[in-house]
């Protein structure tokens, strides 16, 4: 059963009184915009919009965030539409949140709580599931204070999943022992990770990793690309887990793709450190392909919250390609693709000019010339010719030989086995030791 639930947003005026400031992110959003997204979040977590407030301050108030008057408004309304729970588009800080569930008589949720919730519904494999939990926790310890009774909430509904019930009770104590042992494992996770990568990087085959705006396309775009099966859904965040699959381009190399986490303007911190190890992924790649919903009147601003996050995890300096994906849904088409090509460059500055793209995920209009594009940009492993003599006994290393590279002779003389043969260049490099 769905949670009826009232969105309540904050604009700060500025003190000339001409400019007005979204408190809930950055400047170029309107609280009215902000709202907007806002709701599209609160459904993805399963609730049933019954009502916006908007509140007009030069400042948010300490106590409550909106004021005392606004805060009899919002009981009276929430009291007629029967909602169950309230959600700020704005962190709210402990004395904040607990004076408004108590002036209220319902549940309370910030903005960066039901994300947190949306991540606890979407996260599938046990790495998923710590990144949230660790994310979670580091969010309600410093809540734990004052809620007494409060804190004993076991119903369902947003902002109640994730740690489960024992963490919810729990003191100060045993929650900094749990996120130490969840920092453990992921840690664990994350060197398994570099290992993986490690791996990957010796055989020749290059990574690019999808990353975009939350709702851009990219998990329908990378199921096209390569027959995957990754859930593609209109919800937001409906990909937590990242996949990496194989694709053919069409010099006939394979790639690597990944599938990623999608951003969102004001991602909470605590996600952004907890899913680190994911966002290596992003980090370590060849190439990011950077897919943008051209349909949203917001497509600009999402590029640029983009490339903030990339800048923020060290991958600004990957090369990118800039996807413009469901063409089929713009009137204008590839027109409109290239019209927001020009207005992203015109705006961005001589750092940012990517390649543009414009392709359609859900028709595969135009994915040929994307893999086309990949193709050239993505680095080259150089194939070389090479002798290598190896021992008779080391079948797994004369098989891999034959499965990447061109055997092109093969002599055996008593207990080894001389090759020649057009491997790449890495290849080469991780057989070394064999090469004569």
């Amino acid at each position: 059963m769905q949670e009826r639930a009232i969105l309540v947003g904050l604009e700060v005026r500025g003190r000339a009184g001409n400019r007005r400031i979204n408190a809930a992110g950055p400047f170029d959003y309107s609280a009215e915009e902000s709202l907007e997204e806002l709701s599209s979040l609160a459904r993805s977590a399963g609730a049933l919009v019954v009502d916006r407030i908007l509140q007009s301050r030069e400042r948010p108030e300490a106590a409550t965030l909106i004021g005392s008057g606004k805060l009899e408004e919002l009981s009276l309304r929430a009291q007629a539409e029967d909602a169950e729970v309230v959600i700020f588009d704005h962190d709210l800080t402990p004395t904040q949140q607990r004076n408004l569930e108590r002036a209220l008589e319902r549940k309370v949720v910030d903005r960066t709580q039901l994300i947190l919730d949306i991540f606890a519904r979407r996260a599938r494999t046990r790495e998923g599931q710590l990144q949230v939990e660790l994310a979670q926790l580091n969010y309600l310890l410093p809540r734990l204070a004052g809620r007494g009774v409060e804190m004993s909430r076991l119903g369902g509904g947003i902002g109640t999943r994730g740690p489960g019930e024992t963490q919810l009770e729990t003191d100060r104590r045993r929650i900094a022992r749990r996120i130490a042992k969840i920092q453990q494992h992921l840690e664990a996770v994350r060197s398994g990770r570099a290992v993986q990568r490690r791996q990957r990087q010796a055989v020749p085959l290059a990574t690019a990793a999808l990353v975009g705006y939350t709702n851009a396309g990219k998990s329908t775009l990378f199921n096209r690309l390569t027959g995957a099966d990754v859930l593609a859904d209109a919800r937001m965040f409906a990909t937590l887990d990242p996949t990496v699959r194989s694709v053919t381009l069409p010099s006939r190399r394979r790639a690597l793709l990944s599938d990623t986490v999608g951003f969102i303007r004001n991602l909470p911190l605590t996600l952004v450190k907890a899913f680190r190890a994911t966002l290596e992924e992003v980090r370590e790649a060849a190439l990011i392909l950077h897919v943008v919903d051209i349909g949203s009147p917001h497509a600009e601003r999402h590029i640029a919250h983009v490339v903030k996050v990339l800048a923020e995890i060290g991958a600004a300096e990957t090369p990118q390609l800039l996807v413009l994906n469901k063409i089929d849904l713009a009137p204008e088409g590839p027109s409109a693709a290239e019209a927001l090509r020009r207005r992203v460059l015109a705006g961005a500055g001589a750092e940012f000019q990517p390649r543009a793209v414009p392709v359609s995920a859900r028709t595969g209009q135009a994915l040929p010339e994307l893999l086309a594009a990949v193709d050239e940009v993505l680095p080259f492993d150089r194939v070389v010719a090479a002798r290598f003599r190896f021992p008779a006994g080391e079948g797994a290393k004369i098989s891999l030989l034959y499965q990447l590279g061109r055997v092109t002779a093969a002599r055996y003389e008593g207990d080894h086995c001389e090759i020649e043969a057009e491997v790449s260049q890495s290849l080469r490099q991780r057989l070394a030791q064999y090469a004569v």
